[in-house]
């Protein structure tokens, strides 16, 4: 039976992920890598808004992805689902970085200085530049990809004990998780670009699948609603009120306790509220479902759009700046993955299917 939960947070949580980027792209405490304030104010306390969903969504969707990949895996042999991973993630991040994504990368460095030290270098050299530039939002499924892999070998080495031990969890066990999660975010972090966090997503995404893919576990979570509910928001403001004005995304403070603590417990909070609540499905939901990959492959192509050509000369008012990146997000996001998924070549290499699967 297909768990609609789990497809309605994933859509849910993509949506929250780009309120987030567009508040991100002209954020006031100078976060790098964006066109920033274009407000004038000192203070932008709507700006909360990435400290209350930075330390989790990404992390959900983690745990989500190793959830979902136990679901498929119990259908699926192993082989088929490496042929369908490094179809639907590899390639996407690898070859859909030259077939499209340098697109991203060209928006990507007009919004930073590295425009004017492309025009030093040779063209190739710039392409290059904008296609690495372009990988984006595709750290994601790059890291996905990765973790698949490792799954696999592992799988092979622990051959089920590991996973069925993982349904005797109980609610103080998933409460101290939050202290491995804690000691992951601490390792294998990759230096100057800080959303390589493999330690960190890693460990959400080995959770999903080792242990809340079981669905007594998930009974657990349901029970504990509520207080997973409080201690996220008692944490998220928490975090909020100590480290607002700091750059939230990168060391030292995506490794504190305070982080760790808050991205896992509202990660929880979330899953349990999904499975409580959000296990249905509608024509709505079933369509927001289906435009799901594309809505994330394609959101910040249209952020950037408005944010180079609009936002950055301060043509409009700001709060017309900020609603015109939100609604670009979504219809430029829309409208690509309607037409993309219906190239034979294009479809696969930036998308990931091999056939139209949005009707």
């Amino acid at each position: 039976m297909r768990k609609h939960y789990l497809d309605n947070i994933r859509w849910i949580t993509v949506v929250i992920v780009i309120v987030y980027h567009v508040i991100y792209m002209y954020n006031a405490e100078g976060i790098p890598g964006v066109v920033g304030n274009i407000t004038g104010l000192e203070v932008q306390y709507y700006d909360v808004f990435q400290y209350l969903t930075h330390p989790w969504f990404m992390f959900l969707l983690f745990m989500v992805s190793g959830i979902s990949s136990r679901y498929y895996l119990s259908n699926h042999s192993d082989k088929e689902f490496l042929r369908s991973r490094t179809t639907k993630l590899l390639v996407p991040s690898t070859i859909g970085l030259f077939a499209f994504q340098f697109i991203q990368g060209y928006f990507n460095t007009r919004s930073t200085d590295a425009m004017n030290m492309m025009k030093t270098v040779p063209t190739s050299v710039a392409f290059l530049i904008m296609v690495l530039s372009g990988i984006g939002v595709l750290w994601y499924i790059q890291l996905l990809w990765v973790f698949s892999i490792v799954l696999i070998a592992i799988r092979k080495i622990e051959r089920d004990r590991l996973w069925k031990l993982g349904s005797r969890t109980n609610i103080i066990a998933i409460i101290l998780f939050s202290i491995p999660v804690f000691g992951a975010a601490q390792i294998l972090n990759t230096p100057i670009i800080c959303v390589y966090r493999f330690g960190y997503y890693g460990m959400a995404f080995w959770l999903g699948y080792f242990v809340f893919s079981h669905d007594e576990v998930i009974e657990i979570i349901k029970k504990w609603c509520l207080p997973f509910i409080i201690a996220a928001v008692v944490l998220g403001i928490a975090f909020s009120v100590r480290y607002f004005g700091e750059n939230y995304a990168d060391v030292p403070v995506n490794r504190y306790p305070l982080y760790t603590f808050f991205g896992y417990f509202a990660s929880i909070a979330f899953l349990s509220v999904g499975a409580r609540f959000l296990d249905f499905t509608n024509a709505f939901t079933s369509w927001m479902s289906r435009h799901s990959w594309g809505l994330y492959i394609f959101h910040y192509l249209g952020i950037s759009i408005i944010a180079v050509e609009v936002g950055a000369r301060h043509i409009l008012p700001p709060a017309l700046i900020y609603v015109l990146s939100l609604v670009s997000a979504f219809v430029v996001a829309f409208i690509l993955f309607e037409l993309i998924s219906k190239i034979p070549f294009f479809r696969w290499a930036v998308l990931g299917i091999k056939k139209n699967r949005t009707k």
